[in-house]
């Protein structure tokens, strides 16, 4: 009845997530999440209203939101097949939800 369920991508990439979703579909997996939310925290603007002050630049809101897709275990390795065939490499980044101060960056980062 319940079973436990795989994150197989979680990114702030909104076009990669569409292109799973949509490889997903086709390829017959039935059952698998597919989302996105905002684990940010807004600061206030100054007057009470919550908007993140970060949107009104020149260019409009930013899409800040972790999208993620999730399936069955045993649903694991058929949706990784699906992907492989589309050519589409899906990606679990762990710390994405960190800040991004508190993020651990690779030496290379570092080195200038």
């Amino acid at each position: 009845m319940f079973e436990k369920r795989v994150d197989i991508f979680k990114k702030r990439d909104r076009e990669t997530w569409l292109q799973i979703k949509k490889a997903l579909k086709e390829g017959g997996l039935k059952g698998f999440h597919a989302g996105h939310y905002l684990q940010e925290t807004v600061m206030g603007g100054g007057c009470g209203a919550k908007l993140d002050p970060r949107d009104f630049g020149g260019h409009g809101r930013i899409d800040r939101d972790i999208y993620y897709v999730d399936v069955k275990q045993s649903d694991e390795e058929k949706a990784r097949e699906i992907l492989r065939q589309s050519g589409i490499v899906p990606v679990v980044e762990e710390n994405v939800l960190l800040d991004a101060a508190l993020r651990k960056k690779p030496k290379e980062d570092f080195m200038s």
